[in-house]
């Protein structure tokens, strides 16, 4: 062969090796655990993303949700200490803190046990990739929360199924050091509407929707969220305005904040909290 064509085989190979690398993408990133506490699952990458600074408020600035509160923190104490625990689902009423407090329980059981307790936030849309990143964490050291917010199906979605083999484990079992928190306004992961529709077309309407709602069965704890009080709600405000040292008299505070949450048409967590900001803002006071 001479040189001219040898020189053109050569460019030709590398033309295809280039094709061939675009089209299997960048290489797996190597994740750091050391980096933080709280990481994004980016499986295109196959990369635990850190987050430096996560969005989230302290655990005695949330009201109004006591009980559920004290049972997620008891669940992620036992966790934490290797003990038993179960997956969760929070579900209820928007706006309620559901995604706040397992950010906040996480941080301070890791704060206050000293376990290397990590967070790992797998997006809606991500929820089929879940076997890969149980794979990915299972020989790890760390104490994993796998935590997806808004979590819901909507009709023909299959990406359940990669749910309830993550949460059963299939032949192999849930990592040991791996548990499962999901939020959801929906108890039972899907709209009734769909549940009611999938029931009057069935031909056996008792199992048409079952292995769909057993979904949420494969949860040990469901912890529900209910819409607040006015006594709840002006709690959170005062929580709030005191850890700020917002400074505005507290029928003024009361006043003004029931009068916010009548042009919000509700009272919620989230509607305080938007409160807040708004009455900082107004004051010049920074609440971050």
């Amino acid at each position: 062969m001479d040189n001219d064509r040898y020189d053109i085989l050569i460019a030709e190979i590398r033309k295809l090796n280039t094709a061939l690398e675009r089209l299997a993408g960048p290489a797996p990133i190597e994740s750091d655990w050391t980096s933080a506490d709280c990481f994004v699952w980016a499986p295109g990458r196959l990369y635990l993303q850190p987050v430096p600074k996560p969005n989230r408020v302290a655990l005695t600035l949330i009201r109004g949700v006591d009980r559920v509160r004290d049972i997620l923190h008891e669940n992620t104490q036992r966790f934490a200490e290797g003990f038993p625990a179960n997956n969760v689902l929070l579900w209820g009423a928007r706006g309620m803190g559901k995604s706040s407090l397992v950010k906040a329980v996480h941080e301070d059981v890791r704060a206050a046990s000293g376990v290397s307790l990590k967070l790992v936030e797998v997006h809606r849309e991500d929820i089929s990739t879940l076997p890969v990143l149980l794979d990915l964490v299972r020989d790890t050291p760390h104490r994993v929360i796998v935590f997806c917010d808004d979590l819901s199906f909507d009709h023909d979605d299959t990406a359940y199924k990669s749910l309830k083999a993550a949460l059963d484990g299939g032949v192999e079992g849930r990592p040991e050091n791996v548990v499962f928190y999901a939020t959801s306004n929906r108890r039972h992961l899907l709209p009734r509407h769909m549940m009611e529709n999938e029931q009057s077309t069935a031909i056996n309407p008792s199992e048409a929707v079952e292995e769909k709602v057993s979904l949420s069965d494969r949860f040990g704890l469901w912890l529900g969220f209910h819409k607040c009080g006015q006594d709840d709600y002006l709690a959170m405000i005062d929580g709030y305005a005191a850890h700020y040292d917002l400074g505005l008299p507290q029928d003024k505070l009361h006043a003004d904040a029931l009068e916010w949450a009548t042009t919000r048409g509700g009272r919620s967590g989230r509607v305080a909290w938007q409160y807040i900001q708004d009455l900082a803002g107004r004051l010049r006071r920074k609440v971050q």
